[in-house]
């Protein structure tokens, strides 16, 4: 009997100290870290929104309700968190000869809930009482300062995507950005823009490494999304550096530069495969025809271009092949809205892409 109340106490304070880790790793630990409790909480609610919209037929329904998704998990989160800890004092209450398994489970809810609804007497039992109810707090105090933050760093990014709605139109798209840019003599400004996006690539990485709910974070308008514009703006640093018969713009560089590590970091987090040092020559998942397209549309548009097409075309395809396949990737986990050039299409891999470690892939888009 004695050997099964230390085993019993020593499982207590295991899971105890495995779910209060588990918080601090989520919510105070400022690098992308992934505990079994967090990974499995957003998995099994993942699943269960996958069947909410298995049978749902429009993005905008869809949309709504994968809204739902981080919040809600978010939500449950800290719920788990308390319902283990309550397990594991249960453990410990009962190890310490405090009554039946049941009066041992009301003892410890009564304690992780502060509501003292259950008498406790004895040293260690109250000590025991004291310990978990401070411990409860510790974990409610921790995603209160989570939550700020966590919309702190969402508001920071969608300003960007939604000021880039004014530039690249609505689905965004690279090749409008530089024709507006063109019809209102703008080109030449770009560089400011692309140094704003380099800048918001750094923040970016940073807050979806650091906090990795907000990938799943939906912007405010169904048509928008950070990995569509993220995508928009990095083929239209592309276009620049590659197709644009224009001086040399080192921040277009920059930018891409910042937003190929900043997507190959987050998509790392959630299980993609990729090459890390892709050759230029590599397949992409945009056609030549496509850039083709692209090319006249841009010509037509009074856009300068350089008239070797082939060098072009081999120049843009060595710029995207950096950030193609985590750019897709991240596409298809959010379920982002239909774009061109990103949310229109699957990654062009060797290996297969593990979208299924998180959740389910995304259904086809259709153009608005």
């Amino acid at each position: 009997m004695i050997a099964v109340s230390i085993l019993t106490a020593v499982a207590g304070v295991w899971l105890v100290g495995f779910t209060v880790l588990s918080a601090i790793r989520t919510v105070v630990l400022p690098r992308a870290v992934s505990t079994v409790i967090t990974r499995t909480v957003f998995l099994t609610v993942r699943r269960l929104f996958g069947l909410l919209t298995f049978a749902v037929r429009t993005y905008e329904t869809r949309d709504r309700v994968l809204a739902l998704y981080a919040p809600v998990s978010l939500v449950l989160l800290p719920l788990v968190w308390l319902a283990l800890i309550m397990i594991g004092f249960t453990f410990l209450f009962w190890a310490t000869s405090f009554g039946s398994p049941l009066e041992s489970l009301a003892a410890s809810g009564s304690s992780v809930t502060t509501l003292g609804s259950t008498p406790i007497d004895g040293f260690v039992h109250r000590l025991l009482s004291f310990s978990e109810a401070g411990i409860g707090l510790l974990v409610i105090a921790l995603l209160i300062t989570y939550l700020p933050t966590l919309y702190s760093d969402f508001s920071r990014r969608e300003t960007q995507v939604i000021l880039l709605e004014v530039r690249a139109g609505s689905p965004p798209a690279a090749v409008e950005l530089l024709q507006r840019a063109q019809r209102i003599r703008g080109l030449s400004q770009l560089g400011d823009v692309f140094g704003e996006w380099e800048t918001w690539f750094a923040e970016l990485e940073q807050s979806h490494t650091a906090f990795p709910a907000l990938t799943f974070f939906r912007s405010t308008q169904p048509e928008r999304s950070w990995i569509t514009a993220a995508g928009t703006v990095l083929d239209a640093a592309a276009l620049h550096a590659s197709t644009l018969d224009v001086p040399r713009e080192a921040r277009a560089d920059l930018c891409i530069r910042a937003g190929y590590i900043a997507l190959r970091r987050i998509a790392s987090f959630y299980g993609a495969e990729f090459d890390w040092n892709p050759q230029a020559n590599d397949p992409i998942a945009l056609s030549r025809t496509e850039f083709d397209q692209a090319y006249e549309a841009l010509a037509a548009g009074a856009v300068p271009v350089k008239p070797d097409r082939d060098t072009a075309w081999n120049d843009f395809s060595g710029w995207r092949v950096n950030y193609d396949t985590p750019l897709l990737y991240l596409s298809e986990l959010v379920t982002a809205p239909y774009a061109p050039w990103t949310a229109d299409r699957s990654p062009v891999t060797h290996k297969p892409i593990r979208v299924s470690k998180w959740g389910w892939r995304r259904q086809p888009s259709v153009r608005r």
